[in-house]
C-alpha cells in the first residue's frame, strides 16, 4: 500500500480496519469485560489460596445440575451462530427460529441460574457469611454468578429485540452479528466460571 492510499484511508469516513465502528466497538467491550471478569477470578482464587477453610463447591453445588445449565449455555451459542449464518444467507425463516432458540436457552439458563440461588440461600449461604467455612466464599458465589447472570440477562434483552426486528423484517445480518459476538463471549466466560468456581 503506497502512502497516498495510507494516507486516504486514515483521513475518516474508513475503518482502518476494514469492519464497521459497531464491530470494533463491541470487540473493546468484549475485551475490557473479559479483563473485568479476570480480575474477579483471580481475585476469588487468591481469597480461596489464602484461607484455611475454604468450602467445598461442589458439595453445595450439584456437578449435574452445573452441567446441565453449561449444555444450555452451550447449546444457544450454537443455535446463534446457526442465526448469524442465516441472517448472512438472507434466509429469514431461519434466521427466526434459530434466534428464538437461542434466547429460550438464555431464559433457560436465567431460570436454572434463579433456582440455584435460592437453594443456595435456603441452605444459609448469603453475601456476608455462610455456615460451612470461610465468609468470602458466599460473596464470591453472588458476585460471579450474579454479574455473569446480569449479562446473560443482557444478552437475552438484546436478542428479544433483534427477534422482533427479524420477524418485521428491520433488521441486517450486521446487528445479528453483533448480538452473536456478545452472546458467544457471554457463553465463553460461563465455561470459565463453571471450571474455576465451581469445579477447582
Amino acid at each position: 500500500m503506497n502512502t497516498a492510499s495510507m494516507t486516504d484511508r486514515w483521513d475518516g469516513g474508513v475503518s482502518p480496519y476494514g469492519q464497521t465502528w459497531q464491530k470494533l466497538m463491541m470487540w473493546f467491550f468484549i475485551v475490557t469485560d473479559a479483563l473485568l471478569f479476570a480480575g474477579f477470578i483471580a481475585s476469588y482464587g487468591f481469597a480461596r489460596l489464602g484461607s484455611d477453610n475454604w468450602p467445598v463447591a461442589l458439595d453445595h453445588f450439584p456437578v449435574a445440575y452445573l452441567t446441565i445449565m453449561t449444555f444450555v449455555l452451550i447449546s444457544s451459542s450454537v443455535a446463534m451462530a446457526c442465526a448469524v449464518s442465516a441472517a448472512k444467507n438472507q434466509d429469514r425463516a431461519a434466521l427466526i427460529k434459530f434466534l428464538f432458540l437461542t434466547l429460550i436457552g438464555g431464559v433457560i439458563f436465567l431460570g436454572m441460574q434463579g433456582f440455584e440461588w435460592a437453594t443456595f440461600i435456603s441452605e444459609g449461604g448469603r453475601p456476608w457469611g455462610n455456615e460451612w467455612g470461610d465468609r468470602y466464599f458466599g460473596a464470591y458465589f453472588f458476585l460471579i454468578t450474579g454479574f455473569h447472570g446480569t449479562h446473560v440477562l443482557i444478552g437475552a434483552l438484546i436478542l428479544a429485540i433483534t427477534l422482533f426486528k427479524s420477524i418485521s423484517g428491520k433488521i441486517d445480518a450486521n446487528k445479528v452479528e453483533l448480538a452473536g459476538l456478545y452472546w458467544h463471549f457471554v457463553d465463553l466466560v460461563w465455561v470459565f466460571v463453571f471450571g474455576f468456581f465451581y469445579l477447582i
